[in-house]
């Protein structure tokens, strides 16, 4: 059996997180050769940021598997004014046609420093402002992130997945990938109390 291998990549706007595609929309092979290895979670087609590969199904299941709850965190571009209430609504939990959110963490912030342009770009309206909001979450429902930003009345314009559990994008630029040292995956995946069972306990 082959050693969990695992590859941190920069996924471009536009790209599918998926190998193939049917209607020649870009595709993760565009960018990486990974046989053998499949997403851990997706990434929307118009969002950008960190896609995890792996070749190994418990290390999959740790890090994509709801009930293990790996924090992911976003910067996200969104149209309008943050206020206060909205912070708060966001770190209380808000309510979406699927059900309440966990309460994220979310705070205001300076648009990211050496962030690469888009291509294409945001398309501006003059009369309303942008600002960014670091938003970190322990769910993974479809689109969650923009349906929690248009609930409390921030439409997103750009969404930037900027970690997953200990990962992050720093020094990936768009397209760019690298391969996680072995001991980094061993560390990750060794049990708090010593047991080698990976695999959370389910409640009766």
């Amino acid at each position: 059996m082959d050693s969990p291998a695992l590859l941190l990549l920069n996924k471009p706007f536009r790209v599918l997180t998926q190998f193939t595609s049917e209607d020649g929309k870009a595709t993760l092979r565009d960018f990486v050769h990974a046989p053998g290895m499949r997403p851990a979670g997706r990434l929307d087609y118009d969002s950008e940021g960190l896609v995890l590969l792996t070749n190994s199904g418990p290390l999959q299941t740790k890090l994509a598997d709801p009930r293990w709850k790996q924090e992911k965190t976003y910067l996200v571009q969104v149209e309008g004014e943050i206020t206060d209430d909205a912070l708060a609504r966001l770190r209380r939990g808000v309510q979406l046609n699927d059900g309440m959110t966990l309460p994220a963490a979310a705070e205001r912030m300076d648009e990211p420093e050496s962030l690469w342009p888009r291509d294409p770009p945001i398309r501006f309206r003059k009369a309303i402002p942008t600002n960014w909001l670091k938003l970190t979450i322990r769910e993974g429902r479809n689109r969650q992130v923009r349906r929690m930003t248009a609930a409390v009345n921030l439409p997103t314009l750009r969404l930037i997945r900027w970690s997953v559990g200990p990962w992050t994008l720093q020094g990936l630029a768009p397209g760019e990938s690298r391969a996680v040292d072995a001991i980094e995956i061993a560390t990750f995946m060794k049990p708090a109390s010593g047991r080698t069972n990976t695999h959370p306990r389910r409640r009766r």
